[in-house]
């Protein structure tokens, strides 16, 4: 059992560029800002997806449309640590943290162009399912073959 008080766990701090594997440029859009100027929360999670998959298709290792494995994700987190606010151009930092037979933690950092912190980063698992069953499978080999390329220094 773990007796530590939450408080005394590492705080979330921003990460340089140079821990990220690969990345994806996403323009901010009119509607992305919420009534307090800056992009509202949910849009970043968008910019996961957008930045994961896209990077994914473009190397041939996940096919959207007709591809018998699809990622569902079972978990979701993002910490905060400046804002982001339409017209802001956002670069999108992605790797690889766990990988696992049929699973995969990908982590992605936002970082507003020209800065070198994350402005926020977070996390997302997908477990890889049969299209039509949607049960786990063994991910595809060239998947697996993307998915290291994007390993981390720590996975």
């Amino acid at each position: 059992m773990n007796t530590t008080p939450a408080s005394s766990a590492a705080r979330p701090a921003p990460e340089p560029r140079s821990a990220y594997r690969a990345f994806r440029s996403i323009g901010t859009r009119w509607a992305d800002n919420d009534v307090y100027g800056h992009v509202n929360n949910v849009v970043y999670y968008s910019w996961f997806d957008t930045a994961v998959n896209a990077h994914l298709i473009e190397q041939g290792a996940l096919d959207i449309h007709g591809g018998p494995t699809i990622g569902l994700v079972i978990e979701t987190q993002c910490n905060y640590f400046a804002p982001i606010a339409f017209p802001d151009a956002v670069d999108a930092g992605i790797r690889v943290a766990a990988l696992g037979s049929s699973s995969v933690r990908y982590e992605v950092g936002l970082f507003p162009a020209g800065s070198g912190l994350t402005a926020a980063r977070g996390h997302f698992v997908h477990v890889y399912v049969d299209r039509a069953s949607r049960r786990p499978v063994p991910l595809p080999e060239r998947l697996r073959q993307v998915l290291q390329a994007l390993r981390g220094p720590d996975a």
